[in-house]
C-alpha cells in the first residue's frame, strides 16, 4: 500500500509542478529558480529523452504504456522483493504515469527544468527525474545486491553451486569424488 502510495504522490509533484508553470510561464518563457544553476523554462516536448522521436507521441505512448505494464508487473509479482528494488521501481512507475498523463492528455510532454551552466542539456521535469533516479537506483540494486543473499540469480558469497546444494561444504556424491 506504500508504494501505492508513493505512485500516487510522485504523480501529483509531478503534475502540480507541470500546472504551476503553464499557469505562471507563457511557452518558451523562464523565470530563475536558483540563479545562474536552474530556470523554470517552459517547453512542449513531443518526443522522448533528449527529444528522440520528436512528434511520434502515439509511439512513446504505447511503448510507455508497455514499459510501465511490465514495471508493474514485477512490483505485483514481487519478482524483487527487496525494498531498494521495490522503490526504484516505484519511481520508475510514478514518473512514467506523470509523462504518460501528458501524452494522452496533451499529446505532449510539459518540460520546465532548464540547466543554466550546461545549457546543451535538454529541459526536463519531475517525472523525468523520478525515473532516471528509478533507473539508475534500480541498476545499483541489480549489479551490487541481487542475488547476493536473497538465493535468486547468482549463488551467495560466490560459493560453487555444486558446494551450496550439498550444504556441507563437501563434494557431491553424485560426482564420484
Amino acid at each position: 500500500m506504500l508504494y501505492i502510495l508513493a505512485i500516487i504522490l510522485s504523480v501529483i509533484a509531478d503534475q502540480t509542478v507541470k500546472a504551476f508553470v503553464t499557469a505562471h510561464l507563457e511557452l518558451h518563457a523562464s523565470m530563475p529558480l536558483i540563479p545562474h544553476v536552474v530556470e523554470l523554462l517552459y517547453v512542449r516536448n513531443t518526443g522522448g529523452g533528449f527529444s528522440i522521436l520528436t512528434n511520434h507521441t502515439w509511439l512513446l505512448t504505447v511503448f510507455t504504456v508497455v514499459l510501465l505494464t511490465g514495471v508493474a508487473l514485477l512490483l505485483w509479482k514481487d519478482v524483487f522483493p527487496h525494498p531498494l528494488a521495490r522503490w526504484t521501481l516505484t519511481l520508475v512507475l510514478g514518473g512514467g504515469l506523470g509523462n504518460l498523463i501528458d501524452r494522452v492528455r496533451l499529446g505532449y510532454v510539459v518540460d520546465m527544468f532548464h540547466l543554466e551552466f550546461f545549457p546543451s542539456y535538454p529541459v526536463f521535469n519531475v517525472a523525468d527525474m523520478l525515473v532516471v533516479v528509478g533507473v539508475l537506483g534500480f541498476a545499483a540494486y541489480y549489479v551490487l545486491l541481487y542475488g547476493k543473499s536473497s538465493g535468486k540469480g547468482k549463488t551467495d558469497q560466490g560459493a560453487s553451486p555444486r558446494n551450496t546444494e550439498a550444504g556441507d561444504g563437501t563434494d557431491d556424491p553424485a560426482s564420484g569424488t
